[in-house]
């Protein structure tokens, strides 16, 4: 077995293109030994992943809102799915929207001023499409250190003020709303404020509070 999984591992790097450094995949949870990949862990296009008999991963694609539950064998991630040898998958797609997961900081704040520019404008104008998270708990990746500060626009509701301490970090670099026992308002609009950074969003009309894959409810803001 271990000589097979050896000439499959061959065959991906054979086939596999250049490595990407843009992550196409967020690593939502793993079971068992995986050399090299934790939990919350980003990867690229072209990543060999080897699982044992006993071990699991699940991955979800930022851009194709794929998510994947995969055990065993040897995975090779692409940019919108993964490649399987001798090993199990279970694939389904999942609500999410890629703007919200991949967002630069130049288009945050891009985003603020769109929605700035939107309130003031006349009602009959089109309203600008804001990133949508699919959870009422976001998970917020940002730098640890700083004052989140999360604003609604769209009506009152008291502003929430989080201090991104260490301690409250997942993997240093994540703060889990619903570990938190934090929310937000479904179909409310908000205003993400870290730093000089400024990030407009809105949450699903459809969100509710059951567990909800990462992918539709993460917020880079990093």
């Amino acid at each position: 077995m271990r000589s097979l999984i050896g000439v499959c591992i061959g065959a991906f790097c054979l086939a596999a293109p250049a490595l990407a450094e843009t992550p196409s995949a967020i690593v939502e949870d793993v079971q068992g030994k995986v050399d090299g990949i934790a939990f919350m862990d980003y990867v690229a296009p072209g990543k060999i992943i080897k699982l044992g008999p006993k071990a699991s991963i699940t991955l979800s694609y930022l851009k194709s809102c794929q998510r994947e539950i995969i055990s065993k064998g040897v995975v090779m991630v692409g940019a919108e799915q993964s490649t399987v040898q001798l090993g199990e998958i279970k694939r389904e797609k999942v609500p999410c929207d890629s703007n919200a997961a991949k967002l630069s900081e130049r288009e945050a704040n891009q985003s603020a001023a769109t929605t700035f520019r939107t309130m003031r404008s006349d009602a009959k104008d089109a309203p600008a499409r804001l990133p949508t998270l699919y959870g009422v708990a976001p998970l917020v990746q940002a730098q640890s250190g700083g004052t989140l500060v999360i604003e609604r626009t769209d009506g009152k509701e008291p502003a929430i003020s989080i201090p991104l301490k260490n301690d409250v970090m997942i993997a240093g670099k994540f703060y889990d709303f619903a570990k938190a026992g934090k929310s937000l308002t479904p179909g409310g609009t908000y205003l993400a404020i870290l730093g000089a950074k400024r990030y407009a969003f809105q949450v699903d009309a459809s969100a509710t509070s059951s567990p909800t894959p990462i992918v539709g409810r993460l917020l880079r803001l990093e």
